[in-house]
This record gives structure tokens, sequence and C-alpha cells, in this order.
């Protein structure tokens, strides 16, 4: 097929974009970036920004299907900047796939957009958006979800998946995070440390979206339709980020405090962050705190049923791949890339 992966520069983009060359799909990369490994395994590149609408819709001309990927992530920052590019960047695309005659279009969301603070332990689809949310980035991805969900199947047909907490090779987000909170000995464990969540291997959640698109431009997939996507392997989070660690030779979490502590230093953080109009991220915020400390995971059945995914790879073999290609000090691997 001719895809558009807006977004392809970014972690989870470019894992699609090279799977969708290696199958032999025609392959248009959107982004603001330059991605000459991409272009020189046969990707068409167009540089541009998901809320220039003119840009997005002169990447879509042409394609049969549109993936779009892009997003400000972030458990920290202003509504209007993740607005910004979340909620009016998929409206954008919407818009430039009805302008242009795209048909088809697959989205990235996120399980965080019905997140309500309380542990979702093998919860499915069904789950609602909660009432408020006390991450904007949550909040902005849920309003775009809906956007999608609720484009005029006639014109477009949207397949919307969840995947959690994508991580492997070249991770920019989740892993060196979590490494250098722990070089620098501010890795707090929040909660009892028993709590389970899913995780996605970066490949087998590039791998989902394959999937998805073609059961979308087979119609076997219902216009609208939201997909948890994971390894259908839950763990427990603070065992693994410790082995994670240990195998990396970086300290573990050197203390523990209770939910309800971590919550309330995060308030006080997010308000002394707003007040000084600092830019950087709080060390803790609320929603990072129930993030560590509660069980979140979840069933996909629907995935499995709808387009038939299954995870390649076990916990077990992500985590071995994926410390094999970490260097001994800061994992090159994991290192954000430059664009």
């Amino acid at each position: 097929m001719r895809a558009v992966v807006i977004g392809g520069g970014g972690f989870l983009g470019r894992y699609m974009a090279e799977q969708l060359l290696a199958r032999g799909d025609h392959v248009t990369v959107f982004g603001r970036g330059h991605y000459p490994e991409l272009v020189q395994a046969g990707a068409r590149q167009i540089r541009g920004d998901v809320c220039d609408f003119l840009a997005t819709r002169r990447a879509c001309q042409g394609a049969d299907l549109v993936f779009h990927v892009a997003a400000r992530t972030g458990f920290w920052g202003s509504w209007e900047s993740f607005h910004q590019v979340n909620v009016l960047g998929t409206r954008n695309v919407i818009a430039a796939c009805h302008a242009v005659g795209v048909g088809r279009l697959v989205y990235t969301s996120s399980p965080s957009v019905v997140f309500d603070n309380r542990p979702h332990s093998g919860a499915d689809e069904s789950l609602p958006y909660p009432d408020r949310f006390e991450s904007n980035y949550s909040r902005s991805k849920a309003v775009a979800e809906q956007y999608v969900r609720g484009a005029d199947p006639v014109r477009l047909m949207t397949v919307s998946l969840r995947p959690h907490l994508i991580w492997g090779p070249r991770d920019t987000q989740i892993l060196p995070r979590v490494i250098a909170r722990a070089r620098r000995g501010r890795l707090v464990q929040v909660g009892s440390g028993h709590n389970k969540v899913d995780l996605t291997y970066v490949e087998d959640a590039a791998r989902a979206h394959l999937l998805a698109a073609d059961a979308l431009l087979r119609g076997r997939i219902r216009g609208g339709s939201v997909y948890f996507i994971s390894q259908d392997e839950p763990v427990q989070l603070w065992p693994w980020i410790n082995e994670l660690l240990a195998r990396l030779r970086v300290p573990g979490a050197n203390r523990r405090v209770p939910l309800r502590a971590a919550r309330v230093a995060g308030a006080l953080a997010e308000l002394t962050h707003w007040l000084l109009r600092l830019k950087q991220e709080p060390v803790m915020t609320r929603f990072l705190a129930s993030e560590l400390a509660l069980d979140h995971y979840y069933d996909i059945t629907r995935a499995k049923t709808d387009f038939n995914y299954r995870p390649v790879y076990s916990m077990r073999t992500a985590l071995d791949k994926t410390i094999s290609l970490a260097t001994d000090s800061i994992p090159g691997s994991l290192a954000p890339q430059v664009g």
C-alpha cells in the first residue's frame, strides 16, 4: 500500500516505517526532522509540522492509508502545549485525509485516556473516559481519540490503538528517564512494589499497527474501533525495573514512599511549578505517582480477535534484546536520536 507515517521519525514511527518498507510498501515519512536512514532505505520524506495543515495535506496526497503517530508526550506541561499538537494536530490530519480523499486512518492513542487513578487489572475497551484528568497529556489524547473515533466512516474509516508503555532499543522516553534518575540517585519506588503493569515492546507495537491497517483496508474492522495493545504479559513493575537496572550496572531505587505521600509531594511540586512558571518537569506529579504504584494492565482479546495480533517477543526475550544493544555507559541504543 501507499502509506504515510506522520511522526515517522520518532521512536515508534521509525519502527513502523522500517517494517512497512521491509514488506514492500511505499512509505512517506512526515516529520520535522531529517531521517537519512529511512530515505536510504527507500522512504520518501516530507518535512513539516502536523500543526501546519497545508504541509500535512501535502504529505497525505496520494496515500491509501495514513498512520498518525506524532504527539507531544510527557507527564507535565501546559494544556495549550499539549492541545496544539495532540488535538489540533489530529484535527489537521483528519481534515487533510478528507481534503485529498484518503479513506483510512490508523491513530496511535494511549491507555492513559481512560486512566482514572484506580487500579486497572485486566480491563478492556469498555472502560469509559474519566470525568477529569490529572495529566494534560492524557486529557489531550482523550480529546484527540474522540475526534478520530467520531469521524464519518463513509469518508474516513479509522482505528485507534492504545499501546501501553512502549519500550525497547532506541527508546527516547521511558527507559532513558528511568536510567537517568537511577544514576542520579533520584529513583524512588512508589507504593508496595507489587503492582502489575503492561509494557509493549516497540517491534510488536509497530507490527500491531500494520496488522490493524491491513484489517482496516480489507474491511474487517468497524470504523471508530479502539484496541489495547501490549505484550500480553504484565509484570510486577518495580522488580522488572530493578532487574533492568542491575543488568545495566546501574543502582536501583534507593528508597520507598507510600502512594499517598507521593501524591501529596506531586501536588506540591505541580503547584510550585505552576506558580513559578518553571519549564522543566517536576520530579513527581500526582499522575506519575499513581502510574508508579497502581495496577494498569489490559485485556487485548479484541485485538487478537479482530486483526490477529499476537506478540512475537516474550518480555524476557525483549529485555535480553534491549540489554544486548546497550553500552556500558548511557545506553546508546536508548538515547534520543537527533531530529
